[in-house]
């Protein structure tokens, strides 16, 4: 009888985390004048975790403030135990969960867009839209409204970074882009990031 060599059990090839590589996520919220930033800030340093990237922003009469920690598994159990805290005696608004860090896509190019119209309903969900049926992902964003200086209509900005996959035809993206841009009657442009 013949016997059958199984191979050798090789070592799994997904590499283990280290220990500092446990996430937290964290977003803050309150009421202009008052920040949220050195609240949530001070606990994250205090309890012995990094900050890697954050965002504040104001919109309406709030203030939020959108982070994410890095940190040993001990260290982010204290700065949750910490956001508990800030929560009852600050009166912030937050939201926190674990998390890990962004895959990285070196198959994408990033590309800047910009637009500018009259303002009306409806504008951000198509610009979404149309980069959602394309295989294009918005990575950030940022749009608001304003008065004409010169005639006081009321208007529409947004700037938006997206990820455009590699082998996407990119003068025939623009065409399209354009395209759509004109018959929603919206001023834009498509341009490479330059870093």
């Amino acid at each position: 009888m013949r016997r059958i060599r199984t191979p050798a059990l090789t070592a799994d090839p997904t590499p283990r985390p280290t220990a500092n590589e446990n996430h937290l996520l964290i977003s803050a919220y309150t009421t202009h004048p008052q920040s949220p930033l050195l609240m949530v800030t001070r606990r994250i340093s205090e309890s012995g975790c990094n900050m890697v990237d954050a965002h504040l922003t104001t919109v309406g009469r709030d203030v939020s403030v959108t982070a994410l920690a890095v940190g040993s598994w001990d260290a982010i159990a204290k700065l949750e135990a910490q956001m508990v805290k800030l929560e009852r005696e600050e009166g912030l608004k937050l939201v926190w969960y674990r998390t890990g860090p962004k895959a990285m896509q070196s198959n994408l190019l990033p590309y800047i867009v910009e637009v500018v119209a009259a303002d009306k309903s409806g504008i951000l969900f198509n610009l979404a839209d149309f980069f959602d049926r394309q295989g294009i992902t918005i990575e950030n964003m940022h749009s608001s409204r304003y008065r004409a200086m010169q005639t006081g209509a009321e208007m529409f900005t947004a700037q938006l970074t997206i990820g455009v996959p590699a082998d996407t035809h990119i003068a025939a993206l623009r065409d399209d882009f354009l395209e759509f841009c004109d018959a929603l009657n919206l001023d834009a442009i498509m341009d490479p990031m330059k870093f």
